[in-house]
């Protein structure tokens, strides 16, 4: 096949503009006659093959993650390997289709190598939020669905992605936050256990019967049901105040039901204690103030 380079060594020496003028379209006349239908048939496979090789990869995808999920009941874990090999599959498919409109592969693959090597030094941080991906999908400290703190960013977990996991905030908004920044700090899983502990400090007046206001506590925490009996919740005077005392309340509950009991009891109390006329006493001074009289 000959090229339009090849074409153009064929020309003569230097001429006038109206000669080179010529000469080209004379050159590309030949070319579009000689070669143009095999360019287009090749442009067209190329095409070809780019399209139906996206629609196996994806089909691939959407197999290796069916299998993944009967073996490794894991969502995250086939998420992410599924983006990876779409990745893989998809370069693949691109090389293939240059091959057949005419493109040297080879020394592509190696300018390819080359400057994803310049790329990589360049962009150490994407490289870097990909190993931590890795770590997060291995190490599993957290699964889609759970509530944690990590990266700076507190939310729902919805899915690992290669540099980044999105997670989703109490009010809705979803939140990019890159592998690298949820790995090198530390992560707070809410969702973790089963079960979780309500810790309330909860201040009577020291005028107040004591006794009454410990067994008001106790038979408020057994009476919900919703309240665990094991581990047995915890009623108990913590600290001597300034001005309280100070009760510590510390049932135990689903992880699920954590912060509705928790606002249901503080509620309770509030309106028990009105009406059983206990107090909740705020910090006070007294100021003592000294006149001094003139001789």
């Amino acid at each position: 096949m000959t090229t339009i380079p090849q074409l153009l060594a064929q020309a003569d020496g230097p001429a006038d503009a109206g000669t080179v003028v010529s000469r080209w379209v004379e050159i590309g006349r030949d070319f579009l006659q000689n070669q143009g239908p095999q360019y287009l048939l090749n442009a067209a496979g190329a095409l070809l093959i780019f399209v139906i090789g996206r629609w196996v990869a994806m089909f691939l995808v959407r197999l290796l993650r069916r299998l993944l999920n009967r073996t490794q009941p894991d969502p995250m874990l086939s998420k992410f390997l599924g983006n990876v090999v779409y990745v893989l599959l998809l370069a693949v498919v691109i090389l293939a289709a240059l091959e057949m409109i005419g493109v040297d592969t080879t020394s592509l693959v190696a300018v390819m190598a080359a400057a994803g090597f310049a790329i990589g030094m360049a962009l150490q941080g994407s490289l870097s939020n990909f190993a931590a991906g890795m770590m997060l999908i291995v190490f599993k400290p957290f699964r889609e669905g759970d509530y944690v703190e990590a990266g700076g960013t507190a939310g729902v977990v919805e899915e690992i992605q290669i540099f980044h996991t999105k997670m989703r905030t109490g009010d809705n908004i979803q939140k990019i936050v890159p592998n690298g920044s949820i790995t090198s700090g530390n992560i707070t899983n809410y969702s973790a256990k089963p079960t979780r502990r309500i810790d309330l400090t909860i201040g009577c007046g020291y005028d107040d019967n004591l006794k009454a206001v410990k067994m008001f506590l106790e038979n408020l925490v057994h009476g919900d049901d919703r309240i665990l009996t094991e581990p047995a919740p915890t009623v108990a005077v913590d600290e001597l105040g300034a001005s309280s005392v100070n009760f510590v309340v510390r049932p135990w509950v689903k992880k699920e039901d954590y912060a509705t009991v928790r606002w249901d009891l503080l509620e309770k109390i509030k309106v028990e204690f009105d009406e059983r006329g206990f107090s909740f006493p705020f910090p006070s001074r007294d100021v003592y103030v000294h006149q001094e009289t003139a001789d």
